[in-house]
């Protein structure tokens, strides 16, 4: 069998912990930093580190699917504007990592438990930088968007998300704002009004 050549990603990528970086290691070339789980929350080097990348890239964030890295990833958000960040989703697979004695809390793999195939995908349109910043810089899909189209700001809204973000294999229990980040890059504005189910529409940024 053939060995994949490794990615070579241009933006830092944020993962968990060190085992999450040892697995991306076998994908892609890139810088790869780690929060040290919760560690993150209590390290103001590190927070101080991650905005001043921010400042000269986007960044990647990819935590695992279950609470823990949902708490991460909404305490990197709030660190870094929206517009520099990339959210990148693992799905929810049940299991256990090799190295463990036990399942997780909730049962299911973490980054580190993804099959290396996986991630190839999930990353690979991130190795081209021209068209990353196509998606992010000109995609003129905005917040009003998601309002107007039930995913916002009202009755079963949130039950709506959870429909809209399967169609793209993001996992459910998404806030409003995490939903708008990773529609931003993975979407054009006329992917988007058909997935949501509206006629496709021309928008022009302003």
């Amino acid at each position: 069998m053939m060995t994949r050549e490794r990615l070579k990603i241009p933006y830092p990528v944020i993962v968990e912990g060190s085992y999450d970086k040892l697995r991306l290691q076998n994908v892609i070339e890139a810088q790869i930093l780690t929060t040290d789980g919760f560690g993150l929350f209590n390290r103001e080097e590190k927070k101080q580190l991650f905005r001043a990348l921010a400042q000269k890239t986007p960044i990647i964030v990819l935590t695992d699917s279950d609470g823990a890295g949902k708490l991460i990833r909404s305490h990197i958000s709030s660190l870094i504007p929206p517009e520099r960040l990339i959210h990148l989703y693992v799905p929810r697979i049940e299991g256990k990592e090799k190295r463990k004695t036990t399942p997780s809390a909730e049962g299911i793999l973490g980054v580190e438990g993804m099959e290396n195939a996986l991630l190839y995908r999930l990353l690979s349109p991130y190795a081209n930088t021209d068209d990353v910043a196509a998606r992010m810089y000109e995609n003129p899909l905005c917040k009003a968007d998601l309002y107007c189209d039930g995913l916002t700001g009202g009755e079963g809204s949130a039950a709506r998300r959870d429909v809209f973000a399967a169609k793209l294999g993001l996992p459910a229990g998404m806030t409003p704002n995490a939903l708008f980040a990773a529609l931003r890059v993975l979407c054009t504005y006329e992917e988007y009004c058909t997935l949501v189910g509206r006629d496709n529409e021309t928008k022009t940024m302003e």
